[in-house]
């Protein structure tokens, strides 16, 4: 993905008049967009859902998140069959001296627009092409009829890649030293705050939630149960120095339980799901566990007298439907579905009001955004903030890629867009 995005908006230019290639530009960054509202809906509405997954034996699970990774595949596969109806930039087709080819595409561009316009009986006609021809397109040329194929070949692959590396250096001529060197400060800046950020909110939600989440946490110290059924969920509970004896666990959830110097002796464990569950310096003697999530890594210093696993489960076998969880896959949602009205006024104003006022005016609004987060102490402010920060910040990304591919000659582009 990382070396296509910078190809995809350097090609789409090569298509596009002066007066109107900001705007469509930015209309392709909506795609960007479209993109994210894909994933994080598909991940809201797959991978909650732990029952739609399945178990290949005992040490593979197809969980959820797998079946996620799966659905991501679909646009993927779609971009790459529409490659392969999307024609070859003209530019790249005449320095290459393919002449028919390029007019061809350049025909069709022409019936497609005047068709869109309302005049279909436009003729496309061309008097003259010109391209510049340089040392090394005639140094192609004078090798094209010499040597062997592979010498041929050889000599073509071996002057394209200096003409890329010439591209890549040019960065530092004094022309564009100054040109570059604020792209790249500009790039580097957008990029760590919006994609920094973008890790943090999630994160930051998170242990907001774990918060308040730990503020409830019941705790039962020295309690003695004796043949009891346990057959409801044990959720957020510390239990201390407690005594099990002759007790059962069937076919119950364990979530954030802790137990910490207690005493299991005959209990029966069976068809028990946990997570963050923990055993600490705790005693178990003559205890079964059958069909469990409870393994190893789950007891801490704890003294095993004549117990028995059979049929362990490995993983996380947990079902994470719970309003907690689903709150972090609502706020990619909404972050992602902020972005379009960032997208529609920088594509509306892009071409009339400049790319650096866009920028400038983006990024300043940004920071402001970023600055307010310092205020905020709940879930619904920081959600609130992370939504207008990717409002405000797209239209920068916009005025970016337009300006990054505007700022230099046809033939620097895709070398200096890779490089930025």
């Amino acid at each position: 993905i990382g070396g296509s995005i910078p190809i995809v908006y350097t090609y789409f230019t090569e298509f596009l008049q002066m007066d109107k290639r900001g705007e469509h530009l930015s209309w392709l960054c909506m795609f960007w967009m479209l993109g994210g509202l894909y994933a994080s809906f598909t991940a809201w509405g797959i991978i909650p859902h732990y029952g739609w997954g399945f178990t290949i034996g005992t040490q593979f699970q197809m969980h959820s998140w797998r079946l996620f990774m799966f659905v991501c595949l679909f646009p993927a596969l779609a971009a790459l069959i529409g490659i392969v109806f999307m024609p070859e930039s003209p530019r790249f087709l005449l320095e290459n001296a393919r002449h028919d080819e390029a007019w061809m595409i350049l025909r069709q561009v022409h019936d497609t627009n005047w068709k869109a316009k309302g005049e279909p009986e436009r003729v496309f006609t061309i008097t003259n092409i010109k391209t510049p021809q340089t040392q090394e397109d005639e140094f192609i040329e004078i090798q094209s009829d010499t040597g062997t194929a592979f010498q041929r070949w050889t000599v073509r692959k071996i002057t394209m890649l200096q003409q890329v590396m010439a591209n890549v250096m040019s960065l530092s001529a004094p022309e564009l030293r100054l040109q570059g060197l604020f792209l790249l400060i500009v790039w580097f800046c957008m990029a760590f705050s919006y994609h920094g950020l973008g890790v943090w909110f999630p994160d930051m939600i998170k242990y907001m939630q774990y918060e308040e989440y730990e503020s409830k946490v019941r705790v039962f110290h020295r309690e003695r149960v004796e043949r009891f059924h346990f057959n409801f969920s044990l959720v957020n509970q510390v239990h201390r120095e407690g005594e099990y004896i002759h007790d059962k666990f069937a076919n119950i959830e364990i979530k954030s339980v802790k137990f910490e110097e207690s005493l299991f002796e005959n209990c029966y464990f069976e068809d028990i799901k946990s997570t963050n569950t923990f055993f600490e310096n705790c005693t178990i003697k003559n205890t079964v566990f059958y069909n469990t999530d409870l393994w190893q890594e789950k007891f801490k210093n704890c003294r095993m007298e004549n117990t028995t696993f059979l049929h362990p489960k490995k993983g996380c076998h947990l079902n994470f439907q719970e309003e907690n969880d689903i709150v972090i896959y609502l706020v990619s949602f909404l972050g992602s579905l902020a972005v379009l009205p960032g997208n529609i006024i920088s594509a509306l104003f892009m071409d009339k009001i400049g790319r650096i006022r866009i920028i400038g005016g983006s990024m300043l609004a940004s920071s402001a955004c970023t600055f307010l987060l310092l205020l905020s102490f709940s879930q619904g402010a920081v959600i609130c903030w992370q939504c207008l920060f990717y409002a405000v910040s797209v239209a920068a990304w916009n005025g970016l890629e337009v300006i990054s591919v505007e700022l230099y000659p046809s033939s620097k582009r895709y070398g200096l867009s890779l490089a930025l």
